[in-house]
């Protein structure tokens, strides 16, 4: 067949085909009446009952009610977030947003799209006496007899599974549910200017940009003056609402802590697979992503994923703080710095960081750069309990590694100097904060005012990591050669109480000698 026949035979489309649709061009999807028919009879029944009340619900009930005392006469509208592509119309594994999983208990990946929205009712009319009542609006399951069932690969049942329905997640979490097809209406209704008996939106922006447009263009509207419309009022506005979730979840109830505790010791696990993979890794060329491929198996059997990339870093690599391309070679007589955590199915994230010796003994120098490390993180414990600031554990950690590097003739000042506001020397080796929050983001509470993380005070029921460190570079001519590329962290995921700190992660050595001792007893 000549070209022209071709054409003839097989007239070319493409021109009036949306580009969205052409990643469906290969699969050749049967459309006639007859198979549709077919396709959806002699189905064996869904079953009818309903799954018990999660025990997240009655916590995450709570948690709603608490935001709904700082916002009382307002909607607030809290996304999961859409599917997102990694090439074409392959997606990546879904994840909601932290703020929407807190609210309401959902983890795992079921629900993309899905928005919980808080509407006001009068005072005390609302759940549990509060001012709103709240909805989980989500996309139902395509039932078997709908062309979606077979023929949507991001949604239908035939291709990705059985999703629960809305009856189904209502009875989860004892939380309302409605279809996602009435979330337009649910979010725009008498939004307006509250002076005139309209409803003010606070949204948490920047997860779903369709529900972005969708609340913006309801604003503009509905505003007495729309071209007068500040949006960088508004940004403040829902920034507001960002900012509150966030400082919610500055301290774990019960049920949070017991899923910490979960992604811990799933990690734990996922550290002693990494010491099995050692020899491996040293005979190979990638040995960085042999770790890697250890610690991530352990995460995909134990939990719903890694919490964070995973760091892998043999060598000088160590020294490089972000370093999770994991590309190098683990070689004997170096450290190799593994930085890791396991994510629960619940979504709550370990955060753990353990410095090996590859042959599984430490050097001298090993040892003693390992050792300044370890003490920094023990005076950083010592002051992490009720009543102090959460800068006294950074404050603690930085005394004492300014003080071992002096001794070390490291400093070019003395440890009072390099401390001071003026100085901070000693910050070229150990660069980054000691703690941060830990929970449903490997760097929980993130939009949480400075007053109320840096500047608060410990409290029962926070949990944050310890994890200070020392990067000596192979380039830094400022130290003497036996220092040059080795890098060292400890860090540990711990649990205020009141009675001090309790280390969750304190399964995983971390003592030198006991590191020894555990890595001998694992390669035995």
């Amino acid at each position: 067949m000549n070209q022209t026949e071709q054409t003839s035979a097989h007239p070319d489309h493409s021109s009036e085909q949306p580009l969205e649709d052409r990643v469906n061009n290969r699969s050749q999807r049967p459309d006639s009446d007859a198979f549709r028919s077919f396709m959806a009879a002699n189905w064996a029944p869904s079953t009818a009952e309903l799954p018990a009340r999660a025990g997240v619900a009655e916590h995450a009930a709570r948690r709603r009610r608490a935001v709904s005392e700082l916002f009382k006469t307002e909607r607030l509208v809290i996304p999961a977030g859409p599917l997102k592509v990694r090439s074409n119309d392959c997606d990546y594994r879904f994840r909601p947003h932290s703020a929407f999983a807190h609210l309401t208990g959902l983890g795992v990946d079921h629900e993309p799209d899905a928005v919980l929205v808080l509407d006001p009712v009068a005072e005390g009319a609302g759940d549990d006496g509060g001012h709103h009542r709240a909805t989980l609006y989500f996309r139902p399951m395509a039932g078997r007899d709908t062309k979606a069932f077979y023929a949507d690969s991001r949604s239908g049942e035939f291709w990705i599974g059985r999703r629960p329905t809305l009856a189904e997640f209502q009875a989860q979490l004892g939380l309302p549910t409605a279809d996602v097809t009435e979330l337009e209406v649910a979010i725009t209704k008498n939004v307006g200017e509250p002076s005139i008996g309209g409803v003010s939106i606070r949204l948490v922006r920047k997860v779903d940009e369709n529900i972005d447009a969708l609340v913006d263009t309801a604003r503009y509207n509905t505003a007495a003056n729309p071209d007068a419309l500040d949006f960088g009022a508004l940004d403040d506005l829902d920034g507001k609402l960002a900012e509150a979730l966030s400082e919610l979840r500055l301290l774990k109830d019960d049920w949070e802590i017991e899923q910490m505790k979960i992604a811990v010791a799933a990690t734990v696990n996922g550290f002693e697979d990494i010491v099995k993979a050692l020899p491996r890794a040293v005979a190979h060329k990638r040995g960085e992503r042999v770790v890697e491929g250890a610690f991530f198996a352990r995460a995909r059997e134990e939990g719903n994923e890694l919490g964070y990339d995973t760091i892998a870093a043999g060598g000088n690599n160590a020294t490089v703080l972000h370093w999770n391309r994991n590309t190098g070679t683990v070689n004997e007589g170096e450290l190799i710095l593994v930085d890791a955590g396991v994510e629960a199915d619940t979504l709550y994230t370990a955060d753990i960081t353990r410095t090996l010796p590859i042959n599984g003994t430490f050097s001298e120098v090993q040892r003693k750069i390992y050792q300044a490390v370890l003490d920094a993180a023990d005076a950083a414990f010592a002051v992490a309990v009720p009543g102090r600031k959460f800068r006294d554990v950074h404050t603690a950690a930085m005394e004492v590694l300014a003080d071992r590097l002096a001794a070390w003739g490291l400093l070019p000042v003395t440890p009072e100097v390099a401390l001071s506001a003026a100085g901070q020397q000693h910050r070229r080796w150990m660069p980054h904060g000691t703690s941060h929050h830990l929970g449903l983001d490997v760097h929980d509470c993130a939009q949480a005012r400075a007053e109320m993380y840096l500047d608060g005070i410990i409290t029962e029921g926070m949990v944050f990591t310890i994890e200070p460190g020392l990067y000596f570079k192979e380039e830094d001519l400022a130290i003497p050669a036996e220092y040059r590329g080795i890098g060292v962290r400890i860090e540990d995921d711990i649990l205020i109480t009141t009675d001090g700190p309790v280390n969750l992660s304190a399964a995983l050595p971390r003592e030198p000698d006991a590191v020894e001792a555990w890595m001998a007893s694992l390669a035995s």
